[in-house]
């Protein structure tokens, strides 16, 4: 896998980010995992395996999604709810015949962002999470429920509404309790902005215009920055290592071989079933037609999510491969766009590396 390092040196090279780990798994066998360049670049700290990284939108699949699998397989929910039988605030609105089912697959109606922090930020910060909420139950559809896809963190806002008033707890407690914690997972957790920071490694993010400070540590998301830090789109931190552990669990489960009884092999084969008329698995992103961000060689049975701060993994169920590339892109700011050539060209060379060493099988579709 010499190319692949020499390719992951050249990206901190020619600063398509400042650090990052690449961690590379076939089989349940991890085959490459190495870190480069800075966590941070003012101090001159160097990126370590065992970096903490700002995980970004993959609290949508690792944690807000996860939760609603968990709610499921108790009997607590069911995808085809609608919203406004779990939370009355939207029984008088259009919003009320959304259901569950909708918000994972992003064709609920809602636009994709609004920058709700601009507001919040005025208020106490005991009063933001109902001012949050709502303005979620004012926010006006652009779409049809079910139409249209519109990848929407507003959309994992309200899930996170809903799988606290479901649980009867706050979402980063419920995902520990349920998931992290039984499957011995440490370091994969949400930052409490309340409460005492945690003494590990971040990556640091982006020199913050509004916060003015360098973020390390603390949310990078405004929305989920404003509220202390827990929301359904964003806050998500980890290694790489823990990102891995629990996929290699999904990956166990949906083959249905489990080493624990956290998952449901039904539920996770029926969340990684991709649906034909929106491109997208239940809480999970899959490649997409034109110039998919995983590259040319991943199978047509792959979930995976990217993270706004230069974050992404990859699993070919098929093939039992999974890449997970953590970087600090957005570190010192978020105009920094290369990453999106790099990533494709990455998992090209990784899984041809995997296809002429014979460790993968080589055409799947």
């Amino acid at each position: 896998m010499e190319s692949v390092n020499n390719l992951m040196k050249q990206a901190v090279s020619n600063e398509v980010f400042p650090g990052g780990v690449l961690l590379v798994s076939t089989a349940g066998s991890e085959i490459f995992f190495q870190a480069y360049g800075y966590a941070n670049i003012f101090s001159g700290r160097l990126m370590t395996r065992d970096t903490v990284f700002d995980l970004a939108s993959f609290t949508k699949p690792l944690a807000t999604t996860l939760a609603i699998i968990k709610l499921i397989s108790q009997q607590n929910l069911e995808l085809g709810q609608r919203l406004g039988s779990i939370l009355t605030q939207f029984n008088s609105t259009d919003k009320g015949r959304i259901s569950i089912e909708n918000l994972l697959y992003h064709n609920s109606g809602f636009p994709d962002y609004r920058p709700y922090y601009k507001v919040l930020c005025k208020l106490e910060p005991n009063l933001r999470k109902d001012a949050l909420r709502g303005l979620l139950v004012k926010e006006p559809l652009i779409n049809p429920p079910g139409k249209q896809v519109m990848y929407s963190d507003i959309g994992f806002m309200i899930l996170c509404w809903v799988i606290e008033q479901v649980s009867g707890n706050r979402l980063d407690r419920f995902v520990t309790k349920e998931i992290y914690h039984p499957l011995g997972l440490k370091n994969l957790f949400f930052v409490d902005l309340d409460s005492t920071p945690r003494q590990v490694k971040f990556a640091a993010t982006e020199l913050c215009s509004w916060r003015n400070i360098l973020l390390e540590g603390a949310v990078h998301d405004n929305n989920a920055y404003v509220v202390g830090g827990i929301q359904g789109h964003a806050g998500l931190f980890g290694t790489a290592q823990d990102v891995l552990s629990l996929l290699s669990e999904l990956m166990a489960a949906y083959l249905g071989s489990p080493s624990t009884g956290v998952f449901d092999t039904d539920l996770i084969q029926m969340f990684f079933k991709q649906q034909e008329h929106t491109g997208r698995a239940l809480g999970f992103d899959t490649p997409s037609l034109i110039d998919p961000s995983c590259g040319q060689y991943f199978s047509k049975d792959t979930v995976g999510h990217l993270g706004f701060t230069g974050t992404s993994f990859w699993m070919d169920l098929d093939r039992k491969v999974m890449i997970i590339l953590l970087t600090n892109r957005v570190h010192p700011s978020r105009s920094n766009n290369k990453i999106k050539a790099f990533r494709p060209k990455l998992h090209d060379r990784v899984m041809k590396k995997l296809i002429n060493n014979d460790l993968i099988k080589k055409d799947v579709f």
